[in-house]
């Protein structure tokens, strides 16, 4: 299958689906990361543009540990607006490029607006990918449908009941590892904040393990729209 998992800044598919991400790819699926937002406002010291090109870094680092290819949109943090012909192009073609068999994004509701941008413009964009006539610099492929979409977990869970969960007990390492990737944020928040964040995702995917009956695991919410819906089972 072609996975393409598309989220707001470079770290926040790690923490919503990494092990979910990771177990597709040690199956042998095609797994595709796209951040939109570069992260570059995510730090109180470091630089706009120099936190850009540090996060880009990161975000590629993160990719290859389970041999993922990682894109960029590279829109500016607190800057992302679902109703921008331009983001919903880019998308576009990276879906049209990918032909994905399931795509994992954001819920509709999420704690903050850069977040549920990306969900609408995925949706949005999805279903424009198909439509032979909205032109962009790649063609609809032959048989290209809106595909399936899961929503992965909001941050620490807040008012997110799953629907489905993905055990990721034998992939949970490698998931802290992804987030690890991510030195300028897990450094920042622990010391300056006095989070330990890969505690955190730990804890949250521990959670979510209790709910299921696995040691670790990721919950997820299908999209239930038309003609999204499908009887084959898409999560690993």
């Amino acid at each position: 299958m072609n996975v393409l998992a598309i989220a707001c800044h470079p770290d926040d598919l790690e923490i919503g689906c990494g092990g979910t991400l990771a177990k597709y790819a040690s199956l042998g699926h095609n797994v595709t990361m796209v951040h939109v937002a570069n992260g570059n406002k995510g730090h109180k010291v470091i630089g706009p543009e120099e936190l850009r090109l540090i996060r880009a870094g990161e975000a590629q680092r993160s990719g290859a540990l389970i041999g993922a290819k990682v894109i960029s949109m590279d829109v500016d943090d607190l800057l992302v607006k679902s109703d921008q012909d331009t983001l919903i192009t880019k998308l576009v073609d990276v879906i049209r490029t990918v032909q994905p068999d399931v795509i994992i994004t954001h819920p509709p509701e999420d704690y903050m607006k850069d977040h549920m941008e990306v969900s609408k413009a995925v949706f949005d964009a999805s279903f424009a990918a198909t439509v032979p006539h909205y032109v962009t610099e790649v063609a609809v492929p032959d048989g290209l449908k809106p595909s399936p979409i899961y929503y992965m977990d909001t941050l620490a869970g807040v008012g997110f009941l799953p629907t489905e969960y993905v055990d990721i007990t034998d992939t949970i390492e490698t998931k802290i590892a992804m987030n690890a990737a991510h030195e300028s944020q897990i450094k920042w928040l622990y010391e300056h904040d006095g989070i330990d964040f890969l505690d955190f995702v730990r804890t949250v995917s521990k959670f979510r393990g209790l709910q299921c009956g696995a040691a670790y695991a990721e919950g997820f919410v299908q999209c239930k729209a038309w003609p999204r819906l499908t009887t084959t089972r898409l999560l690993p």
